[in-house]
């Protein structure tokens, strides 16, 4: 009996250190693979924050074309302006001398009739 009883330990020894084994090997195996989908995530982190930087960058770069593109057209429309005004002026000008030009040419075809 003492026999059998030592022999049945020995094999649930062997089966206990079995199953130690094993869940040793899957814990390894899971850490493993923990390790493995962090280093994955840092990398898709880092990959984030790049695209994101470089997203960044290209906006500020085409704003700071807009912000230029905005100025030099304020200062076509502040010329353009100043052109209108110039001509408004000279179209003054002109319209007073055509009127004393005909007021002149009434004057002297009065005179010339009579």
């Amino acid at each position: 009996q003492l026999h059998l009883t030592m022999s049945e330990k020995n094999e649930l020894t062997r089966s206990l250190e079995m199953v130690q084994n094993q869940l040793q090997e899957k814990e390894s195996e899971s850490k493993r693979e923990i390790s493995e989908y962090k280093d994955r995530l840092l990398q898709a982190e880092k990959d984030r924050q790049d695209a994101l930087a470089q997203a960044k960058q290209k906006n500020e770069v085409e704003i700071e074309a807009c912000h230029k593109k905005i100025s030099s057209l304020e200062c076509f429309i502040s010329s353009q302006k100043l052109e209108i005004e110039h001509l408004k002026s000279n179209k003054e000008q002109l319209n007073n001398s055509l009127k004393e030009a005909n007021q002149a040419l009434g004057e002297l075809l009065k005179t010339k009739v009579r």
